[in-house]
């Protein structure tokens, strides 16, 4: 099997490619030569968008893993953050799914997003058949790539796997986590004791499993793949257990968590005080494949995570 992956060169992909090494070829489309060293080989694609040609790229290949993306960012600069997030998640996706198509692939993995869903939850887990309902350009341009690709696959033989991800973490991650560790490394007390919101996010051990089953296993049903941990934890418990890993006393204060929600949105953090009270969890298709991924508590993956990034 080869299997074409887009996106080689960043976090995901230098994740997952490894672990599909023992599945067959597998080829990274990269902008930089040389920039996915753990590939098989690479085929040079500078830019992603309506018009990229992807026939060198797609020369003998049974699956497309297509992991690159114009990722969300809190402060879009684009003039229009919309049409920047279209030009290449929606329109470039629909290029290549067309493409790959054409020249007879079997398979299209295509990673999305959890934000897809909506940007919280209120006491029901987020499924694969909820009504979409994206709140960013982000989320609304992986949506339309989603039904881009849907029509596509429904006029050919090729098939269409849809994976949405929450946040993902692991060693080389950014982020809230990132800046979480350096707070519990520096000895800083974390007002967010009080915290007991329930958010699902996913592990890069638990990630590569998912893309595993995707890229190998049998699909059981058109609905989109929703991944994660098989549970969700609070703030509390990811400071709790990352504190545990690192071999530091956690230093949570109980504070009111509206009160700290005022308090990031008086300081133009609002965004980012909201992933850290707010609630959004997921319900992960364990049924979507035949070959289940086999997932790891995020308490184990969380604390080998403060393990790796050192006391």
């Amino acid at each position: 099997m080869r299997i074409l992956v887009t996106g080689a060169s960043g976090f995901v992909g230098s994740k997952v490619i490894g672990a599909l090494a023992a599945e067959g070829e597998v080829v990274a489309a990269v902008r930089r030569p040389g920039s996915a060293p753990w590939a098989d080989g690479e085929v040079l694609v500078p830019d992603i968008g309506p018009d990229t040609d992807w026939r060198e790229a797609l020369e003998g290949v049974d699956v497309v893993l297509h992991l690159a993306a114009r990722v969300h960012v809190m402060r879009d600069e684009s003039a229009d953050p919309l049409a920047a997030h279209r030009q290449v998640n929606a329109l470039g996706t629909r290029a290549l799914a067309e493409q790959a198509a054409d020249v007879g692939v079997s398979r299209f993995v295509f990673m999305s997003t959890i934000k897809v869903n909506g940007e919280q939850t209120r006491g029901q887990p987020y499924q694969g058949s909820d009504i979409p309902d994206p709140r960013t350009p982000y989320g609304l341009s992986k949506l339309e790539a989603e039904r881009a690709l849907a029509e596509v696959a429904n006029g050919s033989a090729m098939e269409a796997v849809v994976l949405r991800a929450p946040v993902i973490y692991g060693v080389g991650a950014k982020g809230n986590i990132r800046r979480i560790i350096a707070l519990i490394r520096r000895g800083i007390p974390l007002p967010l004791g009080s915290v007991r919101n329930r958010r699902t996010m996913l592990a890069a051990d638990n990630l590569v499993e998912w893309v595993k089953a995707a890229v190998t296993s049998r699909h059981l049903g058109a609905l989109p793949v929703l991944m994660g941990d098989p549970r969700p934890v609070s703030t509390a418990e990811l400071v709790l257990r990352l504190a545990q890993g690192m071999g530091r006393a956690p230093r949570l204060v109980n504070f009111p968590p509206r009160l700290l929600g005022l308090a990031g949105s008086l300081i133009g953090h609002g965004d980012d005080m909201a992933r850290l009270l707010e609630d959004l969890e997921v319900a992960p298709s364990l049924d979507a494949f035949d070959a289940p991924p086999t997932l790891i508590d995020p308490a184990q993956a969380l604390q080998e995570l403060g393990a790796a990034s050192g006391a």
